[in-house]
């Protein structure tokens, strides 16, 4: 080989080498890129025909349009909503919203103070009710509804059922509460269809646990008040002397076993056994589900059964990691042979049990809570270190489960986003519902009042000042009354900044209802592709893209209180995938507004947009 062949030989080896390792670098750009698009499948989850999109309220409240608002206040002081106050109109207006479903919050008959005896109910004992409307979650009859609610009360049932009846006829499905850990402290079903036992009878009460029992017991002791509860504020009634006769004393409702719980404790009501004996160290389960079940696991299916059929489509499960996801995966499947398209709502606060409560309780839908709630509540609340680009980590966990999750930004036991607790201001509700409702395809909530900024504010009796609507007393719920109008329900009383509010609220949920990418599509999180960037605030800014086929929506929320010029990086990864072109005339499905997009490709340099404080987008690409 002469010298010219072998310099040549060099150079041309040279370019190859540059080239394979050109190429090399690049493969390793895009695999890097390949790792941080993250691009959540749905396809191994279940997929409804639509968007559920719940609406809750707290049914003694919604149609209550007394304005006295007394503190301790009895039913005719401050009045109370009843089951033919949500008449047609209403169930119109809440399927305006977006509502598929109608969670009617405290309709199973709970303990109360108001007398109803000449109807042959049983008188409460004031000395273990919460409250002179007591707690819709210390139950005293599974067969009956609240008498509150009635204008009829020996009518009570049949008014429900019309109420049922009503919202089918709207084309909306009905959800109820299921509180499997606990009822009130004095359990009693005088509407028990004939042939069924009683929670607690036939216990044996000379065992603190026994698989068979209902309840569980502290032998030779007998329940005491707590000394520092007052009923009714002091009030005077008939059974309210500080004395509750049980004996021998049941474990409260929480678990505190003692026959002296204290007023923090969940002392209105008893604890449910379902096989496991808490009385012990070690908690131990005594049960088997391919035998003879404990005799709750029976009741409580007979309960649920009776509900379904009288055409329930859903029940929200109070608490239901209290009880063993071993009963939930028995019992859920027998109910859905009554109707296989009854949805099981779980409320369920550890992460760690959520594929557990999913896979073997075989719940449709789990509260999302201490994952994406919290994380936007902090965001919105502006606390020091909150940051969405949390958020992206959050749903990633949830990767094979996302679309189970129900996601909220309010409910009965969460302050208000009006509140002086919270932001003090409602429109923040706005961006923190639209990355909510978009995020998966599973079911969104909306809590009555929080669509036209209702603060839950006042001391109502024995719930406190504290940002929430009471669930333990009569009251009117101000804000929301302006949309009920005298129960019109066409919102006539209400300002022009809530008229706005509430139009913002129903199209971000009509939206994510008329849009296949947001029922059934995939998510590209866009969040991580701009941590870096100059021209993007990551820690008030949040994007992604939700497809499906030929469908891309690009979702951009604005959680800061000042207009924002940004520049949203979308790489290229992203748009050969969604087969973006390099000029798109967008549509925002929120307002109506297009927005012209121009994408460099070669450069990924980011695309120039604008969003108004406290706003969202959903623009069509």
């Amino acid at each position: 080989m002469n010298i010219k062949t072998h310099r040549f030989s060099i150079l041309v080896l040279g370019i190859v080498l540059s080239f394979l390792i050109g190429c090399s670098s690049q493969n390793k750009q895009d695999k890097k890129k390949l790792k941080h698009l993250y691009d959540i499948s749905s396809s191994t989850e279940t997929i409804e025909d639509h968007k559920i999109v719940v609406y809750q309220m707290m049914t003694r409240l919604f149609g209550n349009t007394n304005t006295t608002n007394k503190p301790w206040g009895t039913l005719k002081e401050n009045g109370v909503g009843k089951f033919n106050d949500i008449n047609e109109n209403a169930l119109k207006g809440i399927k305006d919203l977006g509502a598929t479903h109608v969670w009617y919050t405290g309709v199973i008959e709970h303990a109360v103070i108001t007398d109803y005896r000449k109807n042959g109910i049983r008188l409460d004992d004031a000395d273990v009710v919460k409250g002179r409307a007591g707690s819709p979650y210390a139950i005293k009859d599974y067969y009956d509804v609240n008498p509150d609610m009635s204008v009829n009360v020996d009518q009570r049932l049949e008014e429900f059922e019309a109420l049922i009846k009503r919202t089918h006829d709207q084309d909306l499905k009905v959800i109820i509460d299921f509180v499997p850990n606990h009822v009130a402290r004095e359990y009693y079903s005088d509407k028990k269809p004939k042939g069924v036992k009683d929670l607690g009878e036939g216990d044996n009460l000379k065992k603190g646990f026994a698989p068979n029992n209902n309840f569980y017991y502290l032998p030779n002791e007998s329940f005491v008040v707590p000394q520092d509860y007052k009923p009714l504020g002091g009030d005077k009634f008939p059974l309210a002397d500080g004395k509750f006769k049980e004996v021998p004393a049941k474990v409260s409702g929480n678990g505190a076993v003692t026959p002296t719980p204290s007023v923090n404790d969940w002392f209105e009501t008893v604890r449910l056994n379902y096989g496991v004996n808490h009385l012990s160290e070690n908690g131990e389960k005594v049960f088997n589900i391919d035998g003879d079940v404990p005799s709750t696991w029976k009741k409580t299916l007979a309960i649920l059964s009776y509900w379904a059929e009288k055409g329930v489509d859903g029940f929200r499960c109070d608490m239901a990691e209290m009880v063993p996801v071993e009963y939930w995966g028995w019992m859920i499947p027998q109910i859905k042979k009554i109707n296989p398209n009854i949805r099981f709502i779980a409320e369920v606060y550890n992460p760690k049990e959520y594929k557990n409560y999913i896979f073997n309780g075989k719940f449709d839908y789990l509260y999302d809570k201490v994952g994406v709630y919290d994380t936007l509540r902090a965001v919105m609340e502006n606390r020091e270190g909150s940051s969405l680009a949390h958020l992206t980590k959050v749903w990633k966990d949830m990767d094979g489960f996302n679309n189970h999750m129900l996601r909220f930004l309010e409910n009965h036991d969460e302050q208000r986003i009006a509140s002086k607790e919270f932001s003090n201001d409602p429109i923040l509700g706005v961006p923190g519902m639209a990355v909510s409702a978009a995020l998966g395809s599973g079911p969104v909530m909306v809590y009555f009042g929080q669509e036209v900024g209702e603060p839950g504010a006042g001391k109502s009796g024995f719930s406190g000042n504290d940002g929430r609507t009471t669930i333990f007393d009569y009251w009117g719920v101000p804000e929301h009354q302006k949309w009920v109008n005298n129960h019109l329900y066409d919102g006539g009383q209400l300002s022009s900044e809530q008229r706005t509010l509430r139009k913002k609220y129903k199209d971000i949920l009509k939206s994510v209802q008329q849009s296949d990418a947001f029922r059934k599509g995939n998510l590209i999180d866009l969040q991580q592709f701009n941590i870096t960037n100059a021209h993007y605030n990551s820690d008030k800014i949040y994007s992604f893209i939700r497809y499906y086929g030929d469908e891309s929506i690009l979702v951009l929320a604005n959680f800061s209180n000042k207009k924002d010029q940004l520049e949203l990086i979308i790489p290229q990864i992203v748009t050969d995938k969604l087969n973006l072109s390099s000029e798109i005339k967008g549509k925002d499905l929120l307002s109506g507004q297009t927005i012209n997009i121009s994408i460099d490709k070669a450069n990924e340099s980011g695309i120039p947009l604008s969003i108004e404080p406290y706003q969202a987008l959903y623009l069509a690409l």
